[in-house]
């Protein structure tokens, strides 16, 4: 019998991006997909995906439907990792159970696990990546990007925002994803296996593991404060679906650069 024909998807992977993320999880999925990446021109996204998405930003997947010309255009990490969990997570571990057994279609009658995964699905874009970015973007004013006669004005002005904005809220974050590790039931965000509510929230967190600690005066290291959230980050960079995502960026082009850059 002949297989049944497959959407095509393709993935607008920019450098530096949360694309990584989308990139993963197709991994993850084990779905044929196309890859096409892009180079950062002065920090910022080239022209080029302009053509994509209006927006001109990645990640972007465009889905073609069997039988179509017209492919699918989905846009923002969190409405791409949901779409793809939802039409190709059968049989992996991407999307947790919905409903409870009886309680199908019921107020109140899905599993914590999914509760969960819808939650960090918006949990990544809107509360964790702000701050990430914030700090990020903070950080370049007191580089080597700034003129060395003007940084220690501009340092001065990030180290306060730093205080009074960043730290708080990074103390905050891992704070509650602390709490979050200690009552999941597993070793992941969702319980005991890895979703793509994981996958999401890597980037992120790998990106930022090493620069938490000079967010910020501490009374003990981040990761003596936050062992759980730190063993968690430790398990996704080493888990072999993101390494396989790596390596595939690394195969295409070794110039590209996966994480932020200082």
């Amino acid at each position: 019998m002949a297989s049944e024909e497959q959407p095509k998807i393709k993935l607008y992977w920019l450098e530096q991006s949360r694309a990584q993320n989308i990139l993963w999880l197709l991994e993850e999925l084990k779905v044929p997909y196309e890859l096409e990446t892009f180079h950062r021109v002065n920090m910022l996204a080239p022209p080029e995906l302009k053509k994509i998405h209006l927006l001109g930003k990645s990640p972007v997947v465009s889905i073609t439907p069997p039988g179509s010309t017209e492919p699918l255009i989905l846009a923002e990490s969190g409405f791409i990792t949901q779409y793809l969990s939802e039409h190709f997570g059968q049989g992996t571990t991407m999307m947790p159970k919905r409903w409870k057994d009886g309680q199908e279609g019921k107020v109140g009658g899905e599993t914590s696990q999914w509760l969960r995964w819808q939650y960090f699905l918006h949990y990544v874009e809107g509360s964790l990546m702000p701050m990430l970015v914030m700090a990020m973007i903070l950080g370049q004013l007191k580089g080597p990007r700034v003129p060395f006669f003007i940084r220690p004005i501009t340092a001065m002005v990030v180290n306060q925002l730093f205080s009074r904005l960043v730290f708080p809220n990074a103390k905050s974050q891992l704070r509650f994803l602390e709490q979050q590790l200690k009552t999941s039931g597993g070793d992941y965000l969702c319980g005991p296996e890895l979703t793509s509510a994981d996958v999401l929230l890597s980037f992120g967190l790998i990106a930022a593991k090493d620069k938490f600690e000079s967010f910020g005066t501490w009374d003990n290291s981040p990761r003596t404060l936050y062992p759980k959230v730190f063993a968690y980050i430790e398990r996704l960079e080493t888990h072999p679906g993101y390494k396989r995502s790596v390596e595939k960026i690394k195969e295409i082009d070794s110039s590209l650069g996966i994480m932020f850059s200082a």
